[in-house]
């Protein structure tokens, strides 16, 4: 028999603004050999990314809640330990969404298991990152929802981290002005190092008034394109700045993720109606039919030296709840992993 021994994480309470450690319980799972048509796969990177927040609460969403006791789930990569499935051989490289969690076994399509090719030339921590889900929501939301074109004056928010980056430089990559925000000297050099043609910190800025101003300084004739994952401040001072007919992806709003009071959307909400502005929000699963080309791409711009990516790792299952922590204390530049082995 193949049996390996799981260290996960699960919900202890649901938590109640930031997440603290107290938050979440560390267990051990004895994982047995597969059945018919299971594979056993070892972890050996997970992803934590702002949307789990959104599963801490129990209430409806498009995708359910995590339960308090249960393991939770999320983007890992691993390889196959035993399989009893024919498309799955030992040693295969495995994405899935069993993360949070040191090995495990089951049906592939349960856990949205898929093989990944061998001959890229990436590390396997970039299928969570750049060549993963944060590359195609950044490729979605700014080519398909923002309907990006050439020449088009381009604000990201959070654009050190895994989407905003990846964002930036597809932004480049396609000829337009890009103007990035960023908390703090090192984001903001790291922004600008993506190809940026300004770069705002916002911890500089210090709210609406200062983003205006800043955003005014970058493109004194507005912006035509925002690709949102911030919100707040940075969604009040984008539509302050729209140019009529301008688009905006929303793709996150970590400023609200943690609220415990009443939000407050834009106090110039008003503005979208007279500048006829397009405010979409999205769902990368909503637009998995641009993977193959989105994957296509990827590897063009990545072997051309057009597509940087660079990740925050944290080492250690026991690791995991500090790194979903730190996303929103802006502890990452660019990708959050946790390296298990």
């Amino acid at each position: 028999m193949t049996t390996l021994t799981s260290t996960e994480w699960a919900l202890a309470r649901r938590p109640v603004g930031l997440p603290q450690q107290s938050d979440f319980q560390k267990k051990t799972v004895e994982i047995a050999e597969p059945g018919p048509g299971e594979i056993q796969v070892q972890n050996s990177w997970m992803s934590v990314d702002p949307y789990m927040r959104g599963r801490m609460y129990d209430r409806e969403s498009y995708v359910p809640p995590f339960g308090i006791g249960e393991t939770m789930t999320g983007g890992a990569v691993g390889r196959v330990t035993a399989s009893n499935n024919p498309d799955f051989q030992v040693g295969d490289l495995v994405q899935s969404m069993n993360g949070w969690r040191t090995a495990w076994v089951g049906d592939p399509a349960t856990a949205m298991a898929v093989k990944l090719p061998g001959d890229t030339g990436l590390p396997d921590s970039a299928f969570l990152g750049v060549a993963g889900m944060p590359g195609l929501t950044a490729y979605a939301g700014i080519l398909r929802i923002a309907e990006l074109k050439e020449g088009d004056v381009v604000f990201v928010s959070g654009a050190a981290g895994a989407v905003g980056s990846t964002v930036v430089q597809i932004a480049k990559i396609k000829n337009c002005t890009v103007i990035g925000s960023a908390g703090g000297p090192d984001k903001c050099a790291f922004v600008k190092s993506l190809g940026a043609d300004h770069v705002i910190d916002y911890k500089k800025a210090k709210g609406f008034d200062g983003l205006v101003a800043a955003l005014k300084d970058a493109a004194p004739k507005g912006i035509d394109v925002y690709f949102d994952n911030v919100g707040g401040d940075h969604l009040a001072a984008a539509i302050e700045v729209a140019r009529p007919l301008a688009r905006f992806a929303e793709c996150g709003m970590i400023a609200q993720y943690n609220e415990t009071g009443t939000p407050v959307g834009p106090h110039n909400i008003i503005q979208v109606v007279g500048k006829q502005l397009k405010i979409q929000g999205f769902i990368v699963s909503t637009h998995a039919d641009m993977q193959p080309a989105f994957l296509a791409d990827m590897a063009k711009w990545i072997a051309a030296g057009q597509m940087k990516f660079q990740e925050t790792v944290m080492e250690g299952i026991d690791k995991a709840p500090d790194a979903f922590i730190g996303l929103f204390s802006g502890a990452n530049t660019g990708k959050m992993l946790v390296k298990l082995g």
